[in-house]
C-alpha cells in the first residue's frame, strides 16, 4: 500500500472523528461564560490613561468605582458603589465645596502576587481611602498620559501639585529615582484630598462642580493598589502595570493575551459578597417604563446578588463580517448589526422571520448623543453679523430639513428626531418638547426667507438663488449622498448650497480658520448630564479664537450667564427651568439644526437574560445571565459538521488502495 494513500485515509478518518468549528475548548461549554469581542489591541489598561470603549470593556470590570449608575433607570441615575452613599456637596466659606465619601469595609482586590510585599503568600488586601487618594495623585502626575485632567483640576492644589512634581524631578535626580508613591508623599500630596480615616475620603473643590460625581463613576478615580504599580513597573521582564490590571471590581483578569483574548473570572474578594444589600451588588427591583414588558424585571432576578456569570471571555476579532458570522453560529453572545446585513436582519423595524427563527432578540436604546448641522456664526452671511436677516435665514433652513426622512433613508430608522441639543435620556430634557423650527414647514420657510431679504431664495445682489457652501469630509459615496440630501432639502426653498468636499485634515484646518458656512457634526456624552451638551455652545468653547468644540462659534451673553448658573446646580425643577430658558435661546438663534439622536441596535441570543443596552462605555456584564445548556444545544444545531467531503476523500483513498490490497493477497497466495 502506498504511503500517500495511507495518509489520505488517516486524514479522512480524523476529519470524520473530530469535525467541529467550535473555537472554544469543549470543557467551556458547560460554564456560565459570557463571550464578547474587542476590535483592537489595548494600548493600555492603566485606569489613569485608558480612555476608549475597547479598554473600558476590561477596566470597567476590573476596577470598581465609588459611584455607579442604576442599570435600568432612564434618565441615568447615580447609585453608591464602593461608597456607602452618594455624597452631597457641602459649601465652604471660601466659595469652594467639599464632598465626603465613606468606603464599604471589607472590599478586597483581586488576587495577585504583587501583594506578597505585605507578607509571604499574601494574595490580596483591603481597599482603603488612601488608595483612591493615590490614584487621584496619579492623575496629576505629568509622567502619565492622562486625558481627563481638566475636570479633576478643580480639586484644590491639583495643578500646583502637578507643577511641583515636574519641577522637583528635573531638579533632584535622587527624588526622581524614588517610586512615584514616595515622591507624592514627600511633596505632601494634593491639599484638596484628605484622608481622615481608613475608610474616609474628603475631596475639596475650589468651586462648585456637581459633575465631578460622574467622574467618580468612571475608572479614572478608582482605588489602585500602589503595590501593583510598583511591582509591575519596577523590574524589566515583568508585564507592565498597563498590561496587568489589579483592581477591586467584580471580576479579575486571569489570562491576558494582548493580541488575541482577555479572560476574566469572579473576584472572590469583591465587596458585593460582603455587602450583598449594596445597591450595585444586586439586580434592580425597579427600572424605566417598558422594562417589565421587555423581561428586564423578571421576579426570578429582582433583588438577587450579582454577578450571575462566572467568567467573561473577550476575543480580538477585527473584521466585521467574520465576527458577525461567529455571532450567528452562537460563538459570541451579543452583536451589533453590520451594515452589509442590516436588510437581511431587520425589516420594518423588526427582526426578519429568519432571525426570529434563530431565537435572536433585537435590543434598542437611545444613546446620549446628538448629530446636527451647524452654521458658522462668525460668517457674515449666515452668522451673527447678519443680525435679524441671518437669524431668519437660519430659521428658514431649519424648517426645510426633514430629519424623519433622513433617518428612514440613511439610518434604517435607527434614530430619534432631535428637537434640542439634549438627548431625551438625560435629566433636564423637557418632556414632550417640540421645537417649532424642527417641524418641516416649507411655506413658513419661504416666508422667512422673504423677510430675510431673499424672496423665493433669490439673492438681490446677484439676482440668482442664494449660494452657500457646505463643508464636509465625505469618505464614501454613501456619506456624500447624505450631504446631498440636505442640499436637496434647501433647494426646495430656492437656496443653492454647494458641497465642498475635502480631506479630514483640510476640513479641520477650515474650521480653525473660520473658512466655512455649514458643516455636519455629532457629539456623544462623556457623562449623562445636560452640562456635557450645553457647554458646546458657550463663548469660551468657540473654535475661534479658543480652538474649542463650539465649531458654530456661537456666543450669547445671556446664554452664558444661564449656563454658569445651571452648571453648578443639582438636578431638579429650578435647574430644569434654566435649561428651558437656554433651549429657548438656541431655538430662536438656530446655531444648529438638530437632526437626530442615535438609536443603538444590538442582537442577543435567547440564552442571554437581563440585557439592556447602556449607551455609554460602562460594561454592565455583571447583570447578564447565561443559560449554558441552551447555548450548547443551539450551537450544536446551527453547526452540524459537513462530513461529505471527508467521506468523499475516504472513498477516493479506498479506490486508490484497493489495487494494492488485491496485489498483496495475490502475492500471499
Amino acid at each position: 500500500m502506498n504511503r500517500g494513500n495511507l495518509a489520505c485515509c488517516a486524514c479522512a478518518l480524523l476529519l470524520l472523528a473530530g469535525c467541529s468549528n467550535n473555537p472554544y475548548p469543549d470543557a467551556d461549554s458547560a460554564t456560565r461564560t459570557y463571550y464578547t469581542t474587542f476590535v483592537e489591541a489595548h494600548r493600555t489598561l492603566d485606569p489613569a490613561e485608558a480612555y476608549n470603549v475597547s479598554a473600558h470593556k476590561v477596566t470597567g470590570l476590573v476596577y470598581d468605582t465609588l459611584l455607579e449608575y442604576h442599570y435600568l433607570k432612564r434618565p441615568y441615575t447615580l447609585i453608591p458603589g464602593l461608597a456607602t452613599e452618594v455624597p452631597v456637596a457641602e459649601p465652604l466659606a471660601d466659595g469652594g465645596v467639599r464632598y465626603r465619601f465613606r468606603l464599604r469595609e471589607g472590599a478586597g482586590y483581586g488576587d495577585d502576587p504583587c501583594f506578597e510585599r505585605g507578607g509571604k503568600g499574601r494574595r490580596s488586601r483591603e481597599v482603603v481611602a488612601e488608595d483612591i487618594a493615590y490614584q487621584l495623585q496619579r492623575l496629576a502626575d505629568p509622567a502619565l498620559q492622562v486625558q481627563v485632567r481638566e475636570p479633576f483640576s478643580r480639586i484644590v492644589g491639583f495643578r500646583d501639585f502637578m507643577t511641583a512634581l515636574e519641577a522637583r524631578r528635573r531638579a533632584d535626580p535622587a527624588f526622581a529615582a524614588l517610586p512615584a508613591r514616595l515622591q507624592y508623599q514627600q511633596l505632601g500630596g494634593i491639599p484638596g484630598l484628605r484622608v481622615p480615616g481608613r475608610y474616609e475620603l474628603e475631596v475639596r473643590l475650589s468651586e462648585p462642580y456637581p459633575q465631578l460625581l460622574y467622574w467618580f463613576a468612571m475608572e479614572f478615580s478608582t482605588p489602585v493598589p500602589w503595590e501593583a504599580v510598583e511591582y509591575y513597573d519596577a523590574r524589566p521582564g515583568r508585564a507592565r502595570f498597563a498590561d496587568h490590571p489589579v483592581g477591586a471590581g467584580a471580576f479579575q483578569v486571569v489570562e491576558y493575551q494582548k493580541q488575541s483574548r482577555v479572560v476574566l473570572e469572579r473576584n472572590p474578594n469583591w465587596y458585593g459578597y460582603r455587602h450583598p444589600d449594596a445597591p450595585a451588588a444586586r439586580y434592580p427591583s425597579e427600572g424605566a417604563p417598558g422594562d417589565a414588558a421587555l423581561g428586564l424585571l423578571d421576579p426570578a432576578y429582582r433583588g438577587r446578588p450579582v454577578p450571575f456569570v462566572d467568567r467573561i471571555e473577550i476575543r480580538l476579532d477585527k473584521e466585521d463580517i467574520p465576527r458577525f458570522g461567529k455571532f450567528l453560529q452562537g460563538y459570541y453572545d451579543v452583536s451589533k448589526i453590520i451594515k452589509e446585513s442590516f436588510d437581511q436582519v431587520v425589516q420594518s423595524d423588526r427582526l426578519t422571520p429568519e432571525m426570529e427563527a434563530l431565537g435572536v432578540r433585537l435590543q434598542k436604546a437611545v444613546s446620549p448623543s446628538v448629530f446636527y448641522l451647524g452654521f458658522n456664526m462668525a460668517d457674515k452671511a449666515v452668522g451673527a453679523a447678519a443680525g435679524a436677516r441671518g437669524r431668519k435665514l437660519r430659521q428658514a433652513m431649519s424648517l426645510a430639513v426633514d430629519s424623519a426622512r433622513f433617518i428612514e433613508l440613511f439610518l434604517n430608522g435607527r434614530g430619534v428626531e432631535a428637537q434640542a441639543p439634549l438627548p431625551p435620556v438625560l435629566a433636564g430634557y423637557p418632556e414632550g418638547y417640540r421645537n417649532p423650527y424642527r417641524q418641516v414647514d416649507l411655506e413658513r420657510a419661504r416666508r422667512l426667507l422673504g423677510e430675510a431679504g431673499y424672496p423665493e431664495g433669490i439673492d438681490p445682489q446677484t439676482g440668482k438663488p442664494l449660494r452657500l457652501s457646505f463643508d464636509t469630509y465625505a469618505t464614501s459615496s454613501q456619506v456624500l449622498l447624505q450631504r446631498e440630501f440636505f442640499v436637496n432639502e434647501w433647494r426646495k426653498i430656492g437656496i443653492d448650497v454647494e458641497i465642498a468636499n475635502t480631506t479630514y485634515n483640510e476640513f479641520q484646518a477650515k474650521l480653525e480658520r473660520g473658512a466655512y458656512q455649514l458643516y455636519f457634526y455629532g457629539w456623544s456624552a462623556d457623562y449623562p448630564d445636560p452640562e456635557n451638551f450645553l457647554f458646546l455652545l458657550t463663548c469660551d468653547m468657540r473654535r475661534i479664537p479658543h480652538n474649542g468644540p463650539n465649531s458654530a462659534n456661537f456666543c450669547d451673553a445671556r446664554y452664558d450667564r444661564l449656563f454658569a448658573q445651571m452648571e453648578v446646580m443639582p438636578n431638579g425643577p429650578e435647574r430644569n427651568a434654566i435649561i428651558e430658558e437656554m433651549l429657548a435661546i438656541l431655538r430662536e438663534e438656530r446655531p444648529w439644526i438638530e437632526l437626530f439622536h442615535r438609536i443603538d441596535y444590538s442582537l442577543a441570543h435567547e440564552w442571554i437574560s437581563n440585557l439592556k443596552p447602556f449607551g455609554m462605555s460602562h460594561p454592565m456584564y455583571k447583570y447578564y445571565d447565561v443559560d449554558p445548556k441552551r447555548r450548547a444545544e443551539l450551537r450544536a444545531a446551527r453547526n452540524r459538521p459537513v462530513v461529505w467531503p471527508a467521506w468523499a476523500l475516504l472513498g477516493v483513498a479506498v479506490l486508490g488502495v484497493a489495487p494494492g490490497v488485491r496485489t498483496f493477497f495475490r502475492n500471499r497466495q
